[in-house]
């Protein structure tokens, strides 16, 4: 019961944040989100959490030593992208966070905004991407191309992940479908993916200001 309340609260959350990330994006217009659109959040956001952390569980509970070499790699490459796109840009240091602060001390606000970035990805699709080069540190620009790869590189990673469990699994497992548990986790994740199709196709609040829907960009 407080597992799922749990998935429930999280699930939440990134709700919000997905329209709290809509409302900033495109705060020049009024936005305004029909149930559907609540419902696809919702429902795209229960599958990929859920799913992701399911896979995890599985690989850690038999595999717990690479576990932590999964996490931290997945961890440091959600840290350290947002700031190897700020130096390939070549933009100047952002001074406009707060007039109060030090270089230093904009660098540590930078440094948690990342790191909390990190940490998100690490189980979903961030809904604000970090832009450190932009004034509001945050992507105004619909980017599907980093969406679809992030979107195959986890779903090759969850089904890696799914191998090694199923071929190191123990006796734990004895009385488990582990091929019919296999296939329902690939394929719950693939349904997030499909009501996040579905919510930017069909039910997103500003789907008329994209310059490419993503039907046309896939």
């Amino acid at each position: 019961i407080f597992m799922v309340l749990s998935l429930l609260s999280i699930v939440y959350g990134a709700l919000r944040c997905n329209i709290l990330a809509i409302k900033i994006k495109y705060d020049d217009y009024d936005v305004r989100v029909k149930p559907a659109a609540y419902l696809c959040i919702f429902m795209w956001r229960s599958f990929e959490i859920a799913t992701r952390v399911t896979v995890l569980v599985l690989f850690g509970s038999v595999l717990r030593i690479w576990v932590f070499l999964i996490v931290l790699l997945n961890f440091l490459g959600y840290f350290f992208y947002p700031w190897i796109l700020f130096w390939l840009s070549k933009s100047p240091f952002p001074e406009n966070i707060e007039k109060e602060l030090s270089r230093v001390g904009t660098t540590i606000v930078l440094c948690l905004l990342t790191f909390l970035y990190a940490g998100i990805n690490m189980f979903c699709w961030s809904a604000a991407q970090v832009e450190l080069s932009d004034p509001d540190l945050i992507s105004k620009s619909q980017n599907w191309y980093q969406m679809t790869v992030y979107y195959i590189v986890r779903l090759m990673e969850n089904a890696f992940l799914l191998l090694m469990w199923y071929i190191y699994r123990t006796d734990f497992y004895l009385y488990v479908c582990a091929p019919m548990l296999f296939l329902q986790l690939l394929i719950g994740y693939c349904m997030g993916i499909f009501f996040m199709l579905v919510f930017f196709q069909f039910c997103h609040p500003c789907k008329k200001l994209f310059s490419a829907s993503i039907t046309e960009a896939l």
